[in-house]
């Protein structure tokens, strides 16, 4: 299973252990992870997963897609290693993912 830990704006570390299959979103939703809302259930339909992602991991989580990006247009705080959570799908490849919060979700 793979594990995953959010940074929050204020430095609180949060990690979690979910079985693979499962979206970063509800990865926070299911434990807890405060800044990760998911208002939408997961269809990218809002911006309140919004994460970092670190250089170390954009290549294993992947690219934005277009309607990704579209709704980030939306976030504050918008960098190139933004990404929204429900768009990502915990592999095990991604043990050990850590991601970072925006100031506006805290």
């Amino acid at each position: 299973m793979p594990t995953v830990t959010f940074i929050a704006f204020d430095g609180k570390v949060h990690s979690v252990e979910v079985p693979a299959g499962t979206t970063l979103m509800r990865a926070a939703t299911d434990n807890g992870v405060t800044g990760i809302d998911g208002d939408c259930g997961g269809n990218c339909a809002c911006a309140t997963c919004h994460v970092f992602v670190g250089s170390a991991w954009a290549e294993r989580v992947g690219t934005r897609t277009p309607a990704e990006d579209e709704m980030l247009n939306f976030a504050s705080e918008l960098r190139d290693s933004s990404r929204l959570a429900c768009q990502i799908t915990l592999t095990d490849a991604l043990d050990g993912l850590v991601v970072n919060l925006p100031e506006g979700q805290h």
